[in-house]
């Protein structure tokens, strides 16, 4: 997938389709002297970061106007999806969350070249206050689900959810979860890997 392919296959504007490029530039540019990805991916951004990020977009649902981008590294998916989110018209704010201040940084320099709605954080994820009222909560590549819902329970309230990218294995990554935590947890296939999206909300810890 290149660029041109990307814009038919998301139906994005000519300026969001900039934006991606943008960051594209930036982040072959920083990572020459900062490792943020596998250098080995670069050469397929825009299949394996830009579309896999923006399919997330269409689970995003219209009276969504807070998200917190956990371990948001190079911005997949939190860059990904403020683009998009302008891109439909949608006033939603993306919180970029992470602990290395390098990557948060380059989610600065970025963030501020494309003047998006969105903020970076150098905080570890438990220092999140869940008074702040996010709706959605995204992860890519983040931790164990078991580990992540510990993070995330307190911010999965008043009928927040979650969206998390998991591998294959994610089933066994369930079946660990659900030993100590309760929830509601919808499968969606992932349109660009063997993986899928996990939409989860009502997390308790288990009795």
């Amino acid at each position: 997938m290149d660029r041109e392919a990307f814009g038919r296959e998301t139906g994005v504007s000519r300026e969001t389709l900039d934006g991606f490029e943008t960051w594209r530039a930036l982040l072959v540019e920083t990572n020459a002297h900062t490792n943020l990805v596998g250098r080995s991916t670069l050469d397929q951004f825009w299949a394996r970061h830009a579309m896999d990020s923006y399919q997330l977009l269409e689970h995003v649902g219209a009276d969504v106007t807070k998200i917190a981008d956990l371990g948001a590294g190079a911005g997949f998916p939190g860059i990904a999806l403020a683009l998009g989110l302008r891109d439909r018209q949608q006033a939603a704010h993306v919180t970029l969350v992470d602990s290395v201040g390098k990557k948060v940084a380059f989610l600065r320099k970025t963030i501020a070249a494309l003047a998006l709605d969105a903020d970076a954080r150098s905080v570890r994820v438990e220092t999140l206050d869940p008074a702040e009222g996010f709706d959605l909560i995204t992860a890519r590549a983040f931790a164990p689900l078991n580990k992540l819902l510990g993070y995330v329970s307190p911010l999965l309230k008043n009928r927040a959810q979650g969206l998390f990218f998991k591998g294959q294995n994610y089933r066994d990554e369930l079946t660990e979860a659900r030993k100590h935590w309760t929830f509601d947890c919808e499968v969606i296939p992932s349109r660009t890997s063997d993986g899928v999206i996990l939409r989860i909300h009502e997390v308790e810890r288990a009795n």
